[in-house]
C-alpha cells in the first residue's frame, strides 16, 4: 500500500469551497436517487441495468467485449460480472465467447434486453429532465457539462499515472 504523505500545514477550505462542497455532498445523492427510483419503478430496471443496456445498445450489433465494457464503465471485472450473472438470469444478456481468439468473452443484448432499454429509455429521459434539465438553465447546465469533462479528464489522468 502506497503512503500518502500528510501535508505540513492543512489547506482548509474557504467559505465559497465549503459552500460548493456542500452542495455538491447534497445535490448528487438527491438526483440520483429520484431518478433511480422513477427508474425502476417506470422499468424495473435498476441503474445498473439501464446502463449496461444502455451502452450494449448503442454498439454495433448490440455487443461489446467483457473487458472493454468494464472500462468503459469504470467497473472492476468482478463488479461487472455478477451484474451480467443477475441481467443473464433475467435474459436481458448473455455472454459468447468470441470465436476468432477464444480467449475473450463478450456480452450481447438479447431481445428482450432490447425491448427492456427501447421502452425505458423514454421514461429514464423524463425523470432526468424533471429531476434535473428542467430545472437548471441553459448556462448551468453549461457549467455542469464543463466541470464534468474537466473532473472526468483529471480521474482519467489520474488513473493512468498509477498504472
Amino acid at each position: 500500500m502506497t503512503e500518502v504523505p500528510e501535508p505540513a500545514h492543512p489547506r482548509w477550505l474557504t467559505e465559497s469551497e465549503q459552500d460548493a462542497w456542500y452542495a455538491w455532498r447534497r445535490m448528487f445523492p438527491l438526483v440520483n436517487a429520484e431518478i433511480a427510483r422513477d427508474l425502476n419503478q417506470d422499468s424495473a430496471l435498476s441503474e445498473a441495468d439501464y446502463d449496461v443496456l444502455s451502452v450494449l445498445g448503442s454498439t454495433e450489433g448490440h455487443r461489446m467485449r467483457i473487458s472493454a465494457l468494464a472500462v468503459l464503465m469504470q467497473w472492476s471485472r468482478s463488479r461487472l460480472s455478477h451484474q451480467l450473472t443477475r441481467m443473464e438470469q433475467r435474459r436481458l444478456v448473455r455472454r459468447e465467447e468470441v470465436a476468432s481468439d477464444g480467449r475473450g468473452a463478450e456480452v450481447v443484448l438479447t431481445g428482450s434486453g432490447v425491448d427492456a432499454i427501447t421502452a425505458a429509455a423514454p421514461l429514464h429521459v423524463e425523470s432526468v429532465r424533471r429531476h434535473l434539465i428542467d430545472i437548471l438553465t441553459p448556462h448551468q447546465l453549461e457549467v455542469m457539462a464543463e466541470l464534468g469533462e474537466t473532473l472526468r479528464q483529471h480521474f482519467g489522468a489520474t488513473r493512468k499515472s498509477r498504472t
